[in-house]
């Protein structure tokens, strides 16, 4: 296991039927990923079937089934999260784990990001490991152009600020706002570092 899924960006991924040419881009496969135990619950009955629609929350099922699922962090790298405002139960689980095993983390919570700066010892942990859906969508562009990209993300448009205006039809260049998205966010998680596309994959 080599990388961690949250909920949001793998149904957002998967919704642009976008989740293995991600996992291509940042040199993984889905066998070195794994994802919240909630997620298929999450998909059946939760709230994203009223946000993406039941029939694309349900060709996501098993998708989700061949991931593996993320074990229990120790209650230290837990504890440390228990009061932050902002980094809910699965976050919280998520970037646990994360640091204490030294894995990278798909994360599409900004205001998770933006409490998890300021808590001892997850800014080391997790220095140059934290992907944001900007970085991955950079790639993508690169790897399959931005026309294809912004095609395949219609269904997210009106669901996502982000994505309406990167890839709004009046954007001749969805690259430089992703990355304008980007940097802005990599100031104001300071002192955590983001991960940036390098060869050969995931850090």
């Amino acid at each position: 296991m080599r990388l961690l899924l949250d909920t949001d960006l793998f149904c957002k991924l998967g919704v642009a039927d976008l989740l293995e040419e991600a996992f291509v881009s940042l040199g993984v496969l889905a066998s070195d990923c794994a994802r919240l135990p909630a997620l298929l619950h999450m998909l059946r009955r939760g709230s994203l079937p009223k946000i993406y629609g039941v029939d694309a929350c349900k060709a996501l099922i098993p998708v989700a089934e061949g991931l593996g699922i993320i074990g229990s962090p120790d209650a230290d790298w837990v504890d440390r999260l228990a009061s932050v405002q902002y980094i809910d139960p699965g976050e919280a689980h998520l970037f646990a784990i994360a640091a204490q095993q030294s894995l990278s983390v798909l994360s599409g919570d900004k205001r998770a990001l933006r409490a998890l700066k300021d808590v001892a010892g997850y800014a080391d942990a997790l220095s140059g490991r934290i992907v944001v859906l900007e970085s991955v969508l950079i790639l993508l562009c690169e790897r399959m152009g931005h026309s294809e990209v912004r095609c395949r993300l219609q269904p997210l448009i009106g669901k996502d600020t982000m994505l309406s205006i990167c890839f709004s039809e009046g954007n001749a260049d969805p690259v430089y706002a992703l990355t304008s998205y980007y940097k802005d966010l990599e100031a104001e998680i300071h002192p955590l570092v983001l991960w940036k596309p390098k060869q050969g994959g995931l850090l």
